[in-house]
């Protein structure tokens, strides 16, 4: 029994979709070989490889493509502490998710530039970013969501130094949580809402 197998210079890519689908994938695996670099603490081969694919999802105009590329350079940015370029990245994922009405992405985003507006001390937008946040939550009738973001204003006030600002925020925090009947969680909140009162 004999086998004769094709010389493999010989083989071409089927006609039709399936040279395009090739360059696609290997935009999306420069994407996700990226997205791994970055979840190995991986920053420097992170970039190089996010940047590939953000070309590579340029050229092909996917709009999503680039939204998810420029939020994770933007987390890239973050890990080295590169916050003006995180802010160029996820200012330009929120542009194309608010083009596309992508609420859900929206929030994920804003909490980004939240920490990229931390790193800068930029305070003030990051507080005015997450009463956004916390506006889409309450149109949402998201408690949790709401609660997590009343933290997080809480911790920012205390970056800038406005402990008023923080007490009230916990405050609000805690009476969502009694609302809910987790009166432990509510009661921790305003302890630390008069520690910060007392600290002035």
């Amino acid at each position: 029994m004999s086998s004769k197998l094709q010389n493999i210079e010989s083989i071409a890519p089927v006609a039709g979709d399936g040279a395009e689908k090739k360059v696609t994938d290997s935009v999306q695996a420069e994407y996700e070989e990226g997205k791994r670099f970055l979840e190995n603490n991986n920053p420097g081969q992170a970039a190089v490889a996010l940047h590939n694919a953000l070309v590579g999802f340029e050229k092909r105009d996917d709009e999503s493509g680039v939204a998810n590329a420029c939020n994770q350079l933007g987390l890239v940015c973050l890990v080295k502490k590169e916050y003006d370029l995180a802010l160029e990245h996820f200012q330009k994922t929120f542009a194309i998710c608010d083009k596309s009405n992508d609420r859900m992405s929206l929030i994920a985003v804003s909490k980004n530039i939240i920490r990229a507006y931390r790193g800068l001390e930029q305070y003030d937008k990051a507080v005015s970013q997450a009463l956004e946040v916390l506006d889409w939550y309450q149109d949402n009738r998201d408690p949790q969501g709401a609660v997590s973001t009343l933290e997080l204003l809480a911790e920012i006030y205390i970056d800038s130094g406005n402990n008023n600002g923080a007490a009230d925020a916990y405050r609000t925090a805690a009476s969502i949580h009694k609302n809910f009947k987790h009166n432990n969680i509510a009661a921790g909140l305003i302890e630390k809402a008069e520690r910060l009162e007392k600290e002035g």
